[in-house]
């Protein structure tokens, strides 16, 4: 599975991410490249109908990605971790647009 991010600011492109979703012999990896950085790999380490935790322990910032659909349909992802000695978490909620 693959997919791709984006941040747009003032009509430029700030931050944008190239992502996969893998089978390897070890088992199922989420790979991020974000921006011009080497690619980082997590591993699938909890999953069932509604959920996804993926997880790199050696990784700087973040450690962690969550995938969670909520009762509404829609997706919540999280990306956490420690960072310079203290514990972090970003969160994503998102919902689904309809465009004509």
């Amino acid at each position: 599975m693959l997919g791709m991010g984006r941040t747009i600011a003032n009509g430029k492109t700030v931050f944008h991410e190239f992502m996969q979703i893998r089978e390897r012999a070890d088992g199922i990896h989420y790979i991020a490249q974000l921006n011009d950085e080497a690619p980082v790999s997590f591993k699938l380490v909890k999953v069932n109908a509604n959920l996804a935790i993926f997880e790199n322990p050696q990784h700087g910032f973040p450690q962690r990605i969550i995938y969670q659909r909520t009762i509404e349909g829609s997706l919540f992802a999280a990306i956490e971790g420690v960072e310079k000695g203290q514990p972090k978490r970003i969160e994503f909620a998102m919902r689904r647009v309809r465009c004509d």
